[in-house]
């Protein structure tokens, strides 16, 4: 799956979600805001939708422009400012409940992709998938047009936030590089211990 560009015409994020590449790249606020502006994002607000292409456009700039680390702080603050399915209470929910906050942040023709009444999740945008692999082990595995690095930061947050009491180790490694988004894979794969 090819990074930074949208799977379908016409998808649309909203603004809590957009105020992430904001908060995440924290000293650096006015560039952050001046490259969203480059594409057509002025001003971002909680409430009001925006062009994933444009978002994506801004996240392409910001790779170009600084290091990987950027796009993992911004994805870190996903969390924070999108919406998330209450009652997340253990990692495995955790994890599991990326995918849905990513439906219920985008939209199409103004219907967001995530029901929360009904439970229904429609297409367009790919998913974040996870699969255990162990009482204390699963791989999580992107397939969307957002770069692995952000994705990354996504999953830092959700796993350190919901690791079980007391685990103070909680690690997160990108599995096969070779078949990485960066490298024109479909995919990203995360092996995520805890």
């Amino acid at each position: 799956m090819t990074q930074f560009v949208a799977l379908v015409e016409g998808v649309e994020v909203n603004g809590e979600t957009v105020l992430s590449i904001v908060d995440g790249m924290g000293i650096l606020k006015d560039k952050a805001l001046k490259i969203l502006s480059d594409y057509g994002i002025d001003n971002p607000q909680p409430g009001l939708w925006y062009s994933q292409q444009a978002w994506l456009d801004s996240f392409k700039q910001i790779a170009a422009k600084f290091r990987p680390l950027t796009l993992t702080s911004i994805g870190r603050k996903i969390p924070e400012n999108a919406v998330f399915p209450p009652d997340i209470d253990e990692i495995g929910k955790a994890l599991a409940a990326i995918d849905v906050a990513y439906h219920i942040n985008h939209r199409i023709d103004s219907v967001p992709l995530f029901d929360p009444s009904t439970g229904v999740m429609s297409e367009g945008i790919g998913h974040y998938f996870v699969k255990s692999t162990g009482p204390n082990s699963a791989i999580f595995i992107c397939n969307n047009p957002y770069p692995c690095d952000f994705d990354r930061g996504i999953i830092d947050a959700m796993a350190f936030r919901y690791r079980p009491a007391g685990s103070n180790n909680v690690t997160i490694t990108h599995d096969d590089e070779s078949h990485c988004r960066k490298n024109g894979g479909q995919e990203c794969r995360y092996i995520v211990r805890w």
